[in-house]
């Protein structure tokens, strides 16, 4: 069978990979590079600790314990880390922290309370403030290095046979025997079936096969879909884990780098006009970094800043499966791309080669959406609070 993987994000480069490893014809396509486009801007922290439904809890869970499984697999420098993480509440906070805890305790998940001292202990070369009134530990998260990832995924692929080229899709003709793509520069690739997982162009390539997959679409200022990390290149630090603060979250990065991520920043971030090095945002970030520092008055952070843009279906919930019964294009897209990629490869590879559904995916089919008003689906994906991404 050969399969034409519209998309080189971490998603697609997944389902790639477990083709290829299954003995599948597989190219792997992407406008720019593989995981150029929203896997380069992500705070890449797998968990399932904010997921309320229990079909997307379980998706979640699923893809952290196949991170686990896939680290033992790939060649080259780890990429994935079950480093655990915290959540660090202040007064405003705690309720909120609290509430979720006692919900995930009683799901089984990993979560106790810990005390600032132990606290300090696992989070590394940090200073936890005063003004913070209880911290939880969640042992089984951890984080992901999203460009070491993909990149360790890509070579396992083509190690197995993909083909992996720059081409941008431009449509999409679904047909009864064969399914082919259409690239800007008019080569046309034809194939069995084609696997798309074009991330936030989702929609819009979808439309072209006459197919809907809902996605939030609007990119300007403040927007769902807008996300700015901080990329801090000193101070160097002992970070252990991934931390969410009020104010700041954190993550390790190579080279004992930190990423850094004020959500209640990206109200003020518009791509079209990107904000500068030193400008206010990039300033307030430093500002709440430094806070957090074990030497607060030391010398200034120097942080990169990455705006980009994040992969919404309307709903909330990841889309995977066939648009209908006689249809060759799987669409695959989720706002949890990071956690879930491991999982969503095996399960999706393994729909596609043996036509059997995988019951981990019946909840996020494509075709939830069918006769269904745009106001009845979408609900509002801003990530503002403790925990949220």
């Amino acid at each position: 069978m050969k399969v034409i993987i519209v998309g080189a994000g971490v998603l697609g480069v997944s389902v790639a990979r477990q083709l290829a490893v299954a003995g599948q014809d597989v190219v792997l396509l992407d406008q720019r590079g593989a995981g150029s486009g929203t896997t380069a801007t992500t705070f890449a922290w797998t968990n399932s600790s904010r997921k309320p439904d229990p079909d997307y809890h379980r998706l979640n869970l699923a893809g952290m314990e196949e991170h686990a499984r896939l680290a033992g697999q790939l060649r080259g420098a780890p990429s994935y880390f079950p480093s655990g993480a915290l959540q660090w509440a202040d007064a405003a906070n705690e309720q909120r922290l609290a509430d979720n805890v006692e919900r995930l305790q009683a799901l089984g998940y990993p979560a106790h309370w810990v005390t600032p001292d132990e606290a300090a202990r696992t989070a590394g070369g940090l200073r936890i403030p005063a003004a913070i009134t209880s911290i939880a530990h969640f042992p089984s998260e951890g984080y992901v290095l999203p460009d070491r990832f993909v990149n360790s995924l890509l070579a396992d692929a083509e190690q197995h046979g993909a083909t992996f080229a720059i081409g941008e899709a431009v449509a999409i003709d679904d047909g009864p025997d064969r399914v082919s793509v259409t690239l800007a520069a008019g080569e046309v690739c034809t194939g069995d079936r084609v696997v798309l997982a074009a991330g936030r162009w989702t929609q819009r390539l979808a439309a072209r096969a006459g197919i809907d997959v809902p996605m939030v679409t609007d990119a300007g200022r403040g927007a769902q879909t807008v996300g700015m990390l901080g990329y801090a290149r000193s101070p160097h630090l002992d970070l252990r884990c991934v931390i969410h603060s009020p104010g700041l979250n954190l993550r390790p990065e190579a080279g004992g780098h930190t990423v850094l991520q004020a959500l209640d920043l990206n109200a003020h971030v518009d791509p079209a006009d990107p904000p500068s090095a030193d400008g206010d945002l990039a300033r307030t970030l430093a500002r709440r970094f430094s806070a957090l520092l074990p030497d607060p008055g030391g010398r200034a952070p120097e942080i990169d800043l990455r705006i980009g843009l994040r992969s919404l279906p309307a709903d909330g919930h990841t889309v995977a499966g066939y648009a209908c019964a006689q249809s060759r294009v799987y669409c695959l897209v989720s706002h949890s791309g990071v956690t879930l990629a491991p999982v969503l490869g095996r399960l999706v590879a393994a729909e596609i080669t043996t036509d059997q559904e995988e019951d981990l995916l019946g909840a996020f089919r494509p075709t939830r959406f069918t006769g269904l008003r745009r106001s009845d689906i979408e609900v509002d994906q801003h990530a503002t609070s403790l925990g949220e991404q």
